[in-house]
C-alpha cells in the first residue's frame, strides 16, 4: 500500500505508463509527449521495479499490456483522478482544472461537439480535453473498458448497467443511393416506380459492428430479406462516402449524411415503414460521473442540448 501512496503522487510517470498503455508504442508515446524513447523506458521500468513485476508483455514485434498491467491502469487512472480532484480542493478559487478524455467521430468532432466544447471552454478555461477520434460504433467499449472517460454515440440497444447515457439529439436512420447518373441509382429508381425494390439483390454498403448494424439486420430479418452485402465497413462516413463513389446503397444517420461533407454526393431512398431515429449523446461510466469534471462536461452538453434531454 505504501508503494502505491508513493506511486500515486508521481504523476508524470502515471501519465506516460497511461500513454504507453493506449498506444501500445513506446516511440509514438514518446512523440505524443515530446518525450525521448529512452525518457519513456526508464519511467515505465521504474514503475515495473516499485510494482515487482512486468506491465507489458514485449517483444521486438509488439506491446501488450499484461494481467498486472491492466490492474495498474485502473490503478493509474483513479490515482491520477483523486489527485485531480485533491489540486482543485486545495485551488484557493476553485476553479476546475485537469483533463478529460472524449471519443467521438470526425464528424461529431466538428458539428455535434463544437457548440458543446465552445460553451464548456467558456465556463472552464483550465480543463483540457484529450480528444481521440475513430468508429463511433466503437464509444461505448472505450468507455466501458476505461480508455475514455466520454464517448459521443448511438444509444445501445441494450446498456450495460454500468453504463449512463445523456441523449442529446435524435437522428433518422436513412438509406442513401448516389446522387449522381449511375448503375445502382437507375436500378433503384426502376424499382421505386415499378413499386418494390428488390433489396435482396441490390449492393449495399453496411456498418461492419454497432447499433445501426443491428437495427438493420433487424429490419431485414423482419422482412425475410437475405442481402447482398457490397462492402462492411467501419464509419458511416466511410459508408456515405463509398456510396457517393457509386458503389451501392448505404445506411447511415441523417446527421452523418448532412455533416460529413459528403451529403451532395447521394440521395436519400424513400421507403415504406421507414428505419427507427436513432439517439446520440453522451455515454460513460456511473462511477466516473462523480468526477468533477466529467460531470462538469455532461452538464454542459445537456444545457446546450436541452430540447431532448
Amino acid at each position: 500500500m505504501r508503494k502505491l501512496q508513493r506511486l500515486a503522487m508521481d504523476t508524470r510517470a502515471l501519465s506516460v505508463f497511461l500513454s504507453v498503455a493506449e498506444t501500445l508504442n513506446f516511440s509514438r508515446t514518446a512523440e505524443n509527449l515530446h518525450m525521448s524513447v529512452s525518457a519513456v523506458s526508464r519511467a515505465v521500468a521504474r514503475l515495473e521495479q516499485e510494482v515487482g513485476q512486468p506491465l507489458f508483455d514485449r517483444d521486438r514485434r509488439s506491446v501488450a499490456l499484461n494481467h498486472a498491467g491492466r490492474e495498474f491502469r485502473d490503478f493509474a487512472r483513479r490515482s491520477l483522478a483523486d489527485w485531480q480532484q485533491l489540486q482543485r480542493k486545495l485551488d484557493s478559487e476553485g476553479e476546475l482544472a485537469g483533463e478529460i478524455s472524449l471519443y467521438c467521430s470526425v464528424t461529431a468532432s466538428h458539428t455535434f461537439l463544437a457548440p458543446i466544447l465552445a460553451a464548456f471552454r467558456a465556463s472552464h478555461p483550465a480543463v483540457d480535453i484529450m480528444m481521440h477520434t475513430g468508429d463511433q460504433a466503437d464509444g461505448v467499449g472505450r468507455v466501458l473498458d476505461g480508455h475514455d472517460d466520454l464517448a459521443v454515440t448511438i444509444r445501445p440497444l441494450q446498456s450495460p448497467t454500468r453504463l449512463d447515457f445523456l441523449p442529446l439529439v435524435d437522428s433518422p436512420l436513412q438509406f442513401c443511393m448516389p446522387a449522381s447518373h449511375c448503375q445502382v441509382r437507375e436500378r433503384v429508381l426502376d424499382e421505386q416506380e415499378r413499386g418494390e425494390i428488390e433489396w435482396d439483390s441490390l449492393p449495399l454498403i453496411v456498418p461492419e459492428r454497432g447499433t445501426t448494424k443491428e437495427l438493420l439486420d433487424d429490419w431485414l430479418r423482419d422482412r425475410g430479406i437475405r442481402p447482398r452485402i457490397y462492402a462492411q465497413v467501419a464509419g458511416h462516413e466511410a459508408i456515405v462516402a463509398m456510396v457517393s463513389l457509386g458503389l451501392g446503397v448505404g445506411i447511415a444517420p441523417q446527421l452523418v449524411i448532412e455533416s460529413s461533407g459528403l451529403g451532395e454526393g447521394v440521395e436519400t431512398v424513400d421507403i415504406e415503414n421507414g428505419l427507427p431515429s436513432l439517439s446520440i449523446g453522451l455515454a460513460a461510466l456511473r462511477q466516473r460521473l462523480s468526477s468533477p469534471l466529467v460531470k462538469s462536461l455532461w452538464d454542459v452538453a445537456g444545457q446546450t442540448y436541452p430540447g431532448s434531454v
